[in-house]
């Protein structure tokens, strides 16, 4: 467990690059939980509640000027502070299992480890604004080419463009992807680190498996 964060064993965090299907992982967990008579909240960051996602909104959108890592750090943790106290906790309150597609794990790996910002910076953001740590964190490891690949297909057939993150270069993402393997090295307990490189299929049945490990764990 992290210093000054308190672990919550039904919140469940899907994290990875661009294109390693963290919404077919989420629907996996989501059905497993809910065929077991659990309430799960499905949620997502930045955005889970109507201001957060405006916040995402600007965060993502490639019109304005280019914010500087600080801006968008901080914009990132807004977003955060309001989806924590909104829908996490109080779902977590109830005796629900969260899904969230991303939490702070990413704040480490985007804004720290591809922009280049103090992680302990980022750590005390954690402490202060967040003060929680999931209990599974299941991180989709792609590799760079592949997971562009992947959006450029999806992209196309959705008729959407990049937002301002995606646009980043590769060399941008292969620091994230860095990033998050460190994580996972620093906090072995909580992330499982699963290959996203097969199919859909494949990989949702890895999810299932590590959280079926997981909760045998705690049982």
């Amino acid at each position: 467990m992290s210093a000054g964060l308190q672990r919550q064993p039904r919140l469940l965090t899907i994290e990875g690059g661009e294109g390693a299907g963290k919404s077919t992982v989420l629907r996996a967990l989501r059905d497993a939980l809910e065929a077991e008579g659990f309430e799960v909240v499905c949620t997502r960051e930045p955005g889970g509640t109507p201001l957060a996602e405006r916040i995402r909104a600007l965060l993502l959108d490639p019109s304005h000027e280019p914010a500087a890592p600080e801006t968008e750090l901080l914009l990132m943790f807004a977003a955060r502070a309001q989806h924590v106290r909104e829908v996490v906790l109080p779902a977590l309150q109830r005796g629900a299992w969260v899904v969230s597609d991303r939490f702070t794990d990413s704040s480490y790996a985007y804004q720290g480890a591809a922009r280049g910002l103090d992680p302990a910076f980022i750590a005390e953001l954690e402490r202060r604004v967040v003060g929680i740590e999931p209990g599974l964190t299941l991180l989709l490891d792609l590799g760079v080419a592949h997971g562009r690949e992947r959006t450029r297909g999806r992209d196309l057939l959705g008729g959407s463009s990049p937002d301002r993150i995606e646009r980043e270069s590769d060399e941008f993402f292969e620091s994230v992807r860095a990033g998050f393997l460190q994580r996972a090295a620093q906090h072995p307990q909580r992330i499982r680190v699963l290959d996203a490189s097969p199919d859909a299929n494949q990989v949702a049945a890895s999810a299932l498996a590590a959280l079926a490990t997981y909760r045998e764990a705690r049982a």
